[in-house]
């Protein structure tokens, strides 16, 4: 690799930090039982909520010690009742792991199975949510923005139709929350599963979940360590269960205190779409087209085809050397398109740079200048 000191991340996570919120890991070491950690556990609790604007009193967030799989699964193992049936909206690959997990569990489950980044069939769940003939839904669990193909789920309508029935969403919104728009009031969702380390630009270790506090009464705990309820209640109560993160936190705290100065989600939003669009314009004029229709697609990620004379071999390495890692397709994917993410510490002028290696790439040109 040339001598590039920071490789610009345009996966979908871990992303390319903000020198800001990378020093903010030289910060003194910190025992997670000192009134100094619950402010900081509390400044970040509040920050989240403020994200999307939540009353507290109504909504919690919760954070937790692992990946966005760890609050998903904490999310599925402790809100669905010991009597509840959960369905699966599966269109890609998070979806599917959502529906290993409830079968891990033991909870009573089936799937809502569309090919991969196939658009959400609203019509087949609501024919299932009204069958009288079989078991009742209870839940529903879906991903927000599906990262398999840059699909970014319809769970507005979704959470809607949930409402209608009386039936509580459950959302993966590890790729989505603080960027794409999510109406947490107005809906039938009861909690968001999410992580540090993606729109928020935080470091990977620190997840958490963002339930209404009613979701709480009714939950199940299926597992120790991944409680949300007790979680929440030690955190309420200035407490913690186990032992958290600690200076993961403090990437958390800074990067929220740098999204807010920023101009918040609206503005983290508007970023990503004007980098998402000048990669696919500049892309496009290459002969290289989006998986996806743009208003289908995340402006997180969106996944484009590999045109045949290029492998993603080629790109992947030689962009790589050049200071750019991007990302492949998944299973049966994966010889057909790549990924790229405009999530993280970078601009207009890196995206620019981006697509000049992708041309002389593609053009078969020399890779160094």
């Amino acid at each position: 690799m040339n001598d590039i000191a920071r490789p610009l991340l345009l996966n979908p996570g871990p992303v390319t930090l903000s020198q800001r919120v990378r020093d903010s890991l030289l910060q003194a070491d910190l025992c997670h039982r000192e009134p100094e950690f619950f402010a900081l556990q509390d400044e970040i609790r509040r920050r989240l909520l403020e994200v999307y604007t939540l009353d507290a009193a109504r909504w919690a967030a919760v954070l937790l010690s692992g990946s966005g799989t760890a609050a998903v699964e904490a999310m599925l193992s402790t809100l669905i009742p010991a009597e509840g049936r959960l369905l699966v909206i599966e269109n890609g690959v998070y979806g599917e792991r959502m529906h290993r997990i409830a079968k891990v569990y033991g909870i009573a489950c089936e799937a809502l199975t569309h090919a991969w980044g196939e658009a959400v069939d609203l019509d087949a769940v609501a024919a299932r949510l009204r069958n009288a003939a079989l078991p009742r839904i209870t839940h529903i669990a879906a991903v927000h923005h599906e990262t398999t193909t840059g699909r970014l789920n319809r769970i507005d309508a979704l959470s809607t139709l949930c409402a209608q029935h009386e039936v509580a969403l459950l959302v993966d919104g590890v790729s989505s929350f603080g960027a794409e728009t999510i109406d947490f009031e107005h809906s039938g969702i009861a909690a968001v599963a999410a992580t540090a380390n993606k729109c928020l630009h935080g470091v990977p270790g620190a997840g958490f979940v963002v339930t209404r506090r009613d979701a709480l009464v009714t939950a199940h705990p299926r597992n120790l360590y991944l409680d949300l309820a007790s979680w929440c209640q030690a955190q309420d109560a200035q407490g913690t269960p186990f032992t958290p993160a600690v200076h993961a936190y403090y990437a958390l705290r800074e990067a929220l205190r740098e999204f807010a100065d920023a101009g918040g989600r609206a503005a983290r939003y508007a970023h990503y779409r004007s980098l998402a669009d000048q990669v696919g314009d500049g892309l496009l004029k290459l002969g290289i087209e989006t998986l996806l229709p743009r208003d289908q697609s995340s402006v997180v990620l969106r996944a484009y085809r590999l045109p045949q004379a290029l492998s993603y071999a080629r790109l992947h390495d030689g962009l790589k050397d050049r200071g750019f890692v991007i990302y492949a397709g998944q299973g049966q994917l994966a010889a057909d398109i790549f990924r790229i993410s405009t999530m993280g510490a970078i601009t207009a002028d890196d995206m620019s740079r981006l697509l000049s290696e992708i041309r002389r790439l593609y053009s078969g040109g020399p890779i160094s200048p």
